[in-house]
C-alpha cells in the first residue's frame, strides 16, 4: 500500500487524552479504514489514528476539531522537521509550504546554516531514510551544494549515511528542511520565519556590487550600475559578463525583484546548446549513439565536430550527458567536469552537453547513418502498422524447458542502469516466464499512451523472452517515455517503489482493469496491489504467505469479490530497517477458497460444507496457524461446546442455492500459484522466479550484479538458477527457523528473508500454459 492510500493529518490542539500527544504530532489513517469509519457515523467527533514515529500500531481516538488535513507532499516536509511544536510553527506558514512544493532540482537558493545564510544549488529533493512500519513516509529533505564564497562550509559531499544522494565536493553540501530553505529571488510566496517581521526583503544595492540577476528563467552574473526608478517601478541596471546571446560585456536594465546580491556561480565547465529541431515522434533517433560515434552539435557560434568519449551522468545532474572530443578548440577543458576526470583529449577540446543535443556527423552521413536513421524510422512505422493491422508480434513466456537456454548467464535479464533495479525486477518478474499480465500488452489504448506500449512490448518483453536480454537503453527510454507524459519529474533518476510503477503502467498509462476486488460491508473496493498489515496480537513467528493474507483479511474485514487473475502481495514490511518478521514461509500455492465472498466453503475440521464462520476462534491458539475458522453445523457445536468457546458467536455464511446437502466432492478450491518473489536489501531490488514444478526450479536475477563491469553507466545483469532454495522449502518450520541467515547457502538467504513483494496468479487465466 502507498502512501497515496493514507490520509495525513496534523494535530493542531493538545488532545485531553492522551495526554502525552502534543499538537504538531502527525498522525494517519488508512484510507478504507477511514471509510468504514464514515460508514458508522458519516459525522464523526473522533477518528482512529496511528502517530508518525510511533513505536507501537496502537491507535488513538482524536477528536476531529483538533487536526487539519495534509497532501502527502506537505506531511512529507513538515516530517523533516525534528520538533512537534516547529511543525506546527511552519503548517500555520502556509506560504512556505506552498513555495517549498514548488523548489525544484537547479533552483538557486540560500540555505541558514549556524545562523549563517548560505549561497547554493538544489541538487536533491527526496528522503533521506526510508519509511519505517510505522512510519508510511519519510521527511522530505533538500540536498544544496554550496557555491561561491560559501563552498567548503557544508557538512557533507552528498552522501547521507553511505548513500549518495547528489555529488559534490568535500564540504560542499548540505542537507536541509524546508523551513531553512528560501529561492534566491524573492516572490510572494518565499518563505519566511513566522512570527518575525525584523527580517528586511532584499539586500540594499549599490554601484559596483556583483549581483546575479534572472532572465527568462536563466542565471546570469554582472557588475550594478545604479538602481534607478523606472514607470514606477525599481530598476537595476547592471554590466553584463554575457549578454542573452552569449556576448561579452553590454548593460541591461532589469527589475529590482529579480536581482540578488552576490554571486552565484554557473556551471564551470558546461556551454549552451542549440538543441537541433526534431520532429515528432522521434525522441529516440539519438539512442544508437555510442561511445566512438562521430557527432555534431550546434552552438552560439555554429557547429561543431567531435567524437563521443564518454556517456553518463555528471555529478547532480539528471540528464544523459555525452563528453566530446571536439576538432577545434571550442570546448571547456581536457576531459575534466568539476575536478573529476572522466576522459582524456588536449586542453579546449572537451565539451559537456545533452547527449540528445547530438546527432550524427552530417559531413559524413552515408551508408551507415541513413542506415540507422531508416531503420528507426522503419521500426517506428512498423509499429503503427502493427497497431493498425492488428499484427502486433507476440512472443511467448519462456518455458520450463526453455529456461537454461536462454536466460541463464551473464549479460542475461535485463541491464541496469541509473536506479532502475525497482523498474528491472519487476518487469523481469511480470513477463519473462509468465503470461497472466500479456493482455496489457495487446489492449487498446489512448493515441497519447501507444509508444509507451509499444515500448513495453517490443523493446523489453519480446526481446526478454526471445534473446534473454534487454539492452538498459530500452529501459531507460520507458523511463524517459513515463517522464515525458508527467507521471513524475525523476523517473530517469531516482529510485522508486515497484509498486509506483506497476500503478503508474497499469492504471494511467494502459488502464488495465483493476487486479484485485475487495469486498468489505457489502461494498467492493478495487485495486492493484494489496498491502498486508497485521494487528499486534497477531501470534505469527515464522508464518507462512497463506498465513499472512488470511490474517490481514481478517484484521480488516474483507474478502475477495471475485477471484484476481493476478494477486500482487505486499509484505509486512517498510523499506531496509524495519520487517515485521526475520523470515516469511513462501506458499507455493495459495489457497483462497475461503477468503472469498460467495460461493460454497468447507468446514475446516471435516471438509463437508461450512455453514458457519467464527471470527472469536481466530485467535483461538488452537486455531491460530490455520485458515479462516468455518465449520459446518456438527464441528461447530462440538467445538463451541468447549467451555471457554462458550461465548463465541458463530455467523451464518451465505450458501448459494442448489449446494445444501451436497458433499464435498462437489466443491472446487480455488487456488494461485506463485510464480515471482521481489525482494530488497539495502534499496537494492532482485527477483525470483518460480519457473517449473520441482521445489528446485527457481532462478535468480540481479539486474546489477556486476556495477563495476562497464564504464558508461550501464551494468552487467545475470541469471543463474538457485535450486538451494528447494531444500529449505521442504524443512519443517522448526528447522527453518533454526537457520542463521548469514549461513543459509546461496542466494537462498535474499528469498526468506528479504522478500518485498509475492506474485501469484491463476493458472486458468493465463495466455500460455
Amino acid at each position: 500500500m502507498t502512501s497515496t492510500d493514507i490520509l495525513y493529518f496534523i494535530i493542531t490542539r493538545k488532545p485531553e487524552h492522551p495526554g502525552h500527544i502534543n499538537a504538531g504530532r502527525i498522525c494517519y489513517i488508512r484510507e478504507h479504514r477511514h471509510r468504514l469509519e464514515l460508514k458508522i457515523s458519516p459525522s464523526p467527533t473522533k477518528v482512529p489514528v496511528f502517530l508518525m514515529d510511533s513505536k507501537s500500531a496502537i491507535d488513538y481516538k482524536i477528536e476531529v476539531s483538533s487536526m487539519e488535513p495534509l497532501s502527502v507532499e506537505e506531511a512529507e516536509l513538515l516530517q523533516a522537521l525534528p520538533e512537534d511544536a516547529e511543525r506546527l510553527k511552519w503548517f500555520r506558514e502556509r506560504d512556505a509550504l506552498k513555495t517549498a512544493m514548488g523548489l525544484t532540482v537547479g533552483t538557486v537558493v540560500t540555505v541558514d546554516e549556524g545562523g549563517e545564510k548560505l549561497r547554493g544549488i538544489i541538487r536533491y529533493i527526496g528522503k533521506l531514510t526510508q519509511p519505517s512500519y510505522f512510519c508510511p513516509i519519510s521527511g522530505r529533505f533538500f540536498g544544496i551544494e554550496l557555491q561561491g564564497e560559501d563552498r567548503r562550509k557544508g557538512k557533507c559531499d552528498g552522501t547521507f549515511q553511505y548513500t549518495t544522494r547528489f555529488s559534490c565536493a568535500k564540504d560542499c553540501g548540505i542537507f536541509a528542511p524546508f523551513s531553512r530553505v528560501r529561492p534566491l529571488v524573492p516572490s510572494s510566496l518565499s518563505p519566511s520565519v513566522p512570527n518575525s517581521s525584523s527580517q528586511p526583503e532584499t539586500e540594499e544595492l549599490t554601484t559596483g556590487d556583483r549581483v546575479t540577476y534572472f532572465i527568462s528563467n536563466e542565471c546570469r552574473h554582472g557588475m550594478v550600475v545604479c538602481v534607478q526608478e523606472k514607470d514606477g517601478k525599481q530598476v537595476v541596471r547592471i554590466s553584463t559578463d554575457t549578454d542573452e546571446n552569449g556576448k561579452r560585456g553590454g548593460e541591461v536594465d532589469v527589475p529590482l525583484e529579480f536581482v540578488a546580491k552576490g554571486e552565484v556561480p554557473a556551471e564551470p565547465e558546461s556551454m549552451d546548446v542549440d538543441a537541433p529541431p526534431v520532429e515528432p515522434d522521434t525522441d529516440d533517433l539519438y539512442m544508437d549513439l555510442t561511445v566512438n560515434s562521430v557527432v555534431e552539435v550546434t552552438l552560439a557560434t555554429g557547429n561543431s565536430y567531435g567524437i563521443i568519449r564518454w556517456i553518463g551522468f555528471l555529478p547532480g545532474g539528471k540528464e544523459t550527458m555525452a563528453g566530446l572530443e571536439l576538432e577545434e578548440d571550442n570546448g571547456v577543458s581536457n576531459g575534466t567536469f568539476k575536478g573529476e576526470r572522466f576522459f582524456d583529449c588536449p586542453p579546449k577540446r572537451a565539451l559537456f552537453v545533452k547527449l540528445k543535443s547530438c546527432r550524427p556527423d552530417s559531413r559524413f552521413q552515408s551508408t551507415s547513418a541513413n542506415h540507422s536513421e531508416r531503420m528507426l524510422k522503419q521500426e517506428d512505422a512498423e509499429d503503427e502498422t502493427d497497431c493498425i493491422t492488428g499484427k502486433l508480434e507476440t512472443v511467448p513466456p519462456i518455458s520450463t524447458e526453455q529456461v537454461n537456454q536462454i536466460l541463464i548467464g551473464r549479460m542475461k535479464g535485463i541491464q541496469g542502469h541509473c536506479n532502475s533495479c525497482y523498474m528491472d525486477a519487476a518487469l523481469f518478474s511480470l513477463f519473462s516466464c509468465s503470461s497472466v499480465l500479456d493482455s496489457m500488452l495487446f489492449k487498446s489504448t489512448q493515441p497519447q499512451d501507444a509508444p509507451i506500449q509499444r515500448t513495453l512490448l517490443h523493446n523489453i518483453v519480446n526481446p526478454l523472452r526471445s534473446k534473454g536480454y534487454v539492452e538498459g537503453r530500452h529501459i531507460m527510454k520507458l523511463r524517459q517515455q513515463l517522464e515525458k507524459h508527467g507521471y513524475s519529474h525523476s523517473f530517469t533518476t531516482d529510485e522508486k517503489d515497484p509498486e509506483e510503477f506497476l500503478t503508474v503502467i497499469m492504471h494511467h498509462i494502459l488502464a488495465l482493469d483493476p487486479l484485485l476486488k475487495l469486498s468489505a460491508d457489502g461494498k467492493v473496493q478495487e485495486s492493484y496491489c494489496y498491502q498486508i498489515f497485521l494487528d499486534q496480537n497477531h501470534s505469527l513467528v515464522l508464518p507462512t504467505v497463506q498465513q499472512l493474507l488470511e490474517h490481514s483479511f481478517h484484521t480488516a474485514g474483507l474478502k475477495l469479490a471475485e477471484v484476481p487473475s493476478c494477486l500482487i502481495l505486499q509484505m509486512p514490511r517498510f523499506g531496509k530497517k524495519f520487517k515485521m518478521f526475520d523470515k516469511i514461509i513462501p506458499s507455493l500455492e495459495l489457497d483462497i477458497t475461503d477468503l472469498l465472498s460467495e460461493g460454497p466453503q468447507q468446514c475446516m475440521l471435516c471438509g463437508n460444507l461450512a455453514q458457519l464462520e467464527c471470527t472469536d476462534c481466530f485467535t483461538d491458539p488452537l486455531f491460530s496457524q490455520t485458515g479462516f475458522k468455518i465449520f459446518c453445523g456438527k464441528c461447530s457445536s462440538q467445538v463451541h461446546s468447549h467451555p471457554q468457546r462458550q461465548s463465541h458467536r458463530p455467523a451464518a455464511l451465505d450458501i448459494p442455492k442448489g449446494y445444501l446437502g451436497r458433499g464435498t466432492h462437489a466443491l472446487i478450491r480455488d487456488k494461485l500459484e506463485l510464480f515471482a518473489v521481489l525482494c530488497i536489501e539495502t534499496s537494492h531490488y532482485v527477483s525470483f522466479i518460480k519457473y517449473g514444478p520441482n521445489s528446485q526450479d527457481w532462478i535468480f536475477f540481479d539486474s546489477m550484479a556486476d556495477r563495476e563491469g562497464e564504464t558508461d553507466g550501464f551494468n552487467i545483469p545475470e541469471v543463474h538458477t538457485c535450486p538451494e532454495v528447494g531444500k529449505y522449502l521442504e524443512m519443517s518450520p522448526a528447522e527453518l527457523a533454526n537457520q542463521v541467515p548469514r549461513e543459509m547457502k546461496g542466494v537462498a538467504k535474499r528469498l526468506f528473508c528479504d522478500a518485498y513483494m509475492y506474485l501469484y496468479q491463476s493458472t486458468s487465466m493465463c495466455l500460455y500454459r
